[in-house]
């Protein structure tokens, strides 16, 4: 049987686990963690903490699920903690080389079974430190392939297809709206054909254009001129379809107004957001922040799994062009000093303020 498709769990069983308790299995750590009835502590699988007897051994998934049955840490479970996050972080990263240099992408059982997980178990691990579900990550990256395809000099629609992955272009036109937001063609002639809806009005921190194309909105960009608002959206997509708001538009600007004006309202739009997988993970990082609080880009890089990335973290926070509904306004400084803002320094303080107000 072909490795790369199997999907069972190296340590499903209890027997399994014991045995890598008995051995101190680094590669255990990862898996799960045993409990001893007699002292109340957990410990991982390779702690070099004396070895209980069998029968006062139980097995917990995770950290978690053993502090809810009534179990405390060990004094080591700290530093094992550590070197456990750097583990996960490693196989997870190992996993995205995999997905990003593969022809044809990757199952979920494949992933797993090169990680030597479960699918569900990998499932949730890679979710936890990338802030995307496997799936959701293998659609970014297969967009971002495309797109660079796509904007190729001389690249044909179908070689674009082929190179980005896709092993049908059938498969492809499936799919292909919700990669780019549009037909391929019309995304490689620079949003030929695509309809974007926008309208432009006035908040206290200035003024503000509001795009949608037919998957959510698109842009939501503040400044001072509203001509240059309308510049900066014709940039992303110069040869796309503009149309005017109508009424019904009129009321979903109102809406970003009106929470820029009084965060607690909140803000539930449907979102088109179009990045590479690096920047989507920043991003959905960015959405888990509550109003009210802040995180530094040091952070916010070991919030996405990235601890070294911080400079990254700052250049895909800078390409953000979905004011407040994402809100990296809410990133600082390590000293906790107001810093770059795209739409301006002023304006980010401003947001801040009124959020702490509530």
């Amino acid at each position: 049987m072909n490795p790369a498709l199997t999907s069972v769990d190296t340590y499903a069983t209890d027997d399994a686990r014991w045995q890598a308790v008995q051995t101190r299995d680094h590669n255990a750590d990862t898996h799960f963690v045993y409990a001893v009835r007699t002292t109340g502590v957990y410990c991982r699988p390779s702690s070099s903490a004396r070895l209980p007897k069998r029968e006062n051994v139980e097995f917990f998934s995770s950290a978690e699920a053993a502090e809810k049955a009534g179990y405390r840490a060990n004094r080591r479970i700290k530093g094992d903690q550590t070197r456990v996050s750097a583990a996960r972080s490693k196989m997870v990263e190992q996993a995205c080389r995999l997905i990003q240099t593969s022809e044809t992408p990757p199952s979920l059982a494949q992933l797993a079974a090169k990680a030597g997980l479960s699918p569900f178990h990998f499932h949730r691990l890679f979710k936890a430190e990338t802030g995307l579900t496997p799936k959701a990550y293998i659609s970014a990256d297969r967009a971002s392939r495309l797109r660079q395809e796509l904007n190729a000099s001389g690249a044909s629609v179908t070689k674009a297809i082929y190179q980005a992955g896709f092993n049908s272009s059938s498969r492809f036109y499936e799919t292909s709206d919700q990669l780019l937001g549009m037909p391929a063609r019309d995304y490689r002639a620079g949003g030929a054909g695509a309809a974007i809806r926008f309208a432009v009005g006035q908040c206290s921190l200035g003024a503000i254009l509001v795009a949608q194309s037919q998957r959510g909105i698109c842009a939501i960009l503040l400044g001072d001129d509203p001509d240059a608002l309308v510049r900066d959206l014709q940039d992303q997509f110069p040869k796309a379809q503009l149309l005017g708001g109508d009424a019904h538009f009129e009321q979903l600007i109102a809406q970003v107004v009106g929470f820029i004006e009084t965060p607690a309202l909140g803000l539930n739009l449907p979102l088109d957001v179009r990045g590479t997988a690096f920047q989507q993970r920043v991003w959905q990082a960015l959405q888990e922040i509550p109003p009210g609080d802040t995180v530094s880009y040091s952070e916010l890089a070991e919030r996405i799994g990235k601890p070294n990335a911080v400079r990254a973290v700052g250049t895909a926070c800078g390409a953000n062009c979905i004011a407040v509904a994402i809100p990296c306004h809410r990133v600082l400084r390590r000293d906790g000093e107001i810093s770059g803002y795209r739409w301006g320094a002023e304006r980010k303080r401003e947001l801040l303020k009124r959020e702490s107000k509530n």
